[in-house]
Order: structure tokens, then C-alpha cells, then sequence
């Protein structure tokens, strides 16, 4: 298959669709239930793309981009932020940790509102993956 892709959703039926979408596009599809096992997923497989869900339990989507786009080692890797939580919402927030001494992280490579059609999630991972 082609490309690694890290789906990252604490909702099965919507990992299960994304990951389904992934495989769709003709990539490989790895997933993860929470931000932490997320972060293990990509330190040990090295994706070539992550989709992140923003709230989760243990570690939130927030936290997971945060990590990746402050990882000298993961920065690089693209993700598309697919949430339920509007994409103002989620650029404050990382705003807001900037502010309270936190570094300044660059937005997603695509931010998609949750519910995504299929066609909808195939085309944004097509014009970053190629």
C-alpha cells in the first residue's frame, strides 16, 4: 500500500470510517484511540500523515498537535485536524498556550469539521499526500 496514515479518534465508529477512507485512498492506515497512544504511533512508525480528533480522553488533540508541531523530529509531519469543535475554536486554544509561555505553533495542514463526508476527507488527503 502507500502511504502511513495515523488516524487518531477516541469514537470507533468515526477511526473505523477514517481509517476505512485512508485505506480508500490507497495508503496505510494505523490507528490510535487517544493522543497518547497517537504520539506512541508516530514515534514508532513515522506516518507520512496524521488525522487528529481535537477532544479525547487521556490526551486531548490539542495537546497531541502541540507535541508534534513543537518535535524538532515530528514537525514535519502533516496533519489534518478533524473535529467536531469548530476550527476558530481550535486556533485559539493553541493561541492560548502560546501566551501562557508556550512556543507558537503553525496551523494544521488541513482543518476538516466534523461530520466529513467521505469524499470530502479522500480529497484533503489527496492534496497533501498527493
Amino acid at each position: 500500500m502507500g502511504k502511513k496514515v495515523v488516524v487518531v479518534d477516541d469514537d470507533p465508529d468515526v477511526r473505523l470510517f477514517n481509517a476505512t477512507v485512508v485505506e480508500e485512498c490507497g495508503h496505510t492506515p494505523l490507528a490510535a484511540e487517544n493522543g497518547a497512544q497517537g504520539l506512541d504511533l508516530v514515534r514508532n512508525e513515522s506516518p507520512d500523515l496524521v488525522i487528529l480528533d481535537v477532544l479525547m480522553p487521556k490526551q486531548s488533540g490539542i495537546k497531541m498537535y502541540r507535541e508534534l508541531k513543537t518535535d524538532k523530529a515530528l514537525k514535519h509531519i502533516p496533519v489534518i485536524v478533524l473535529s467536531g469543535i469548530a476550527r476558530r475554536s481550535f486556533l485559539k486554544s493553541q493561541q492560548a498556550l502560546a501566551e501562557f509561555g508556550g512556543v507558537t505553533v503553525p496551523e494544521p495542514a488541513a482543518y476538516v469539521e466534523k461530520p466529513a463526508t467521505a469524499d470530502e476527507l479522500a480529497a484533503v488527503i489527496a492534496g497533501i499526500l498527493g
